[in-house]
């Protein structure tokens, strides 16, 4: 018993280390094929971006995109981009340069959740927006 508890407590200890626990994450979701950002989202990315005290001497940003596999590859990478076009462009409107934002778009490849469900593939139509604390 004792023995389980403590090889529970190593791994969940190194999960831990293993994940990016001080990242900040805002994901804006998008209706299938659509890159399309609606107020409501917008508004709440800003008003999350406004939260954060000294944004860009603190943290990195990166706007990873991706889609459900529907219409194949090359539309998906197309997609992907545009996605994180629009989102890009939001964020240089809040006075965030261009060269302070880095992009990864996966389009269909790497998906985080199953795209065997209408849910999975609807959670996999985003821009997820990440700021990574910048280590000095």
């Amino acid at each position: 018993m004792k023995f389980a508890f403590l090889l529970a407590l190593f791994f969940s200890g190194v999960v831990a280390f293993g994940q990016h626990t001080d990242e900040l994450r805002k994901s804006i979701y998008f209706g299938g094929g659509s890159y399309f950002i609606d107020e409501f989202q917008a508004d709440d990315l800003f008003h999350w971006l406004d939260s954060i005290p000294n944004l860009l001497d603190k943290y990195e940003i990166h706007l990873i995109s991706h889609t459900d596999p529907i219409g194949g590859r090359e539309y998906n990478e197309w997609l992907s981009k545009m996605r994180s076009q629009a989102v890009q462009e939001l964020l240089i409107q809040r006075d965030i340069p261009e060269h302070k934002i880095s992009v990864k778009d996966w389009g269909l490849d790497n998906p985080v959740f199953r795209n065997d469900s209408r849910r999975g593939m609807s959670l996999n139509r985003r821009v997820d927006v990440i700021l990574y604390p910048i280590i000095f």
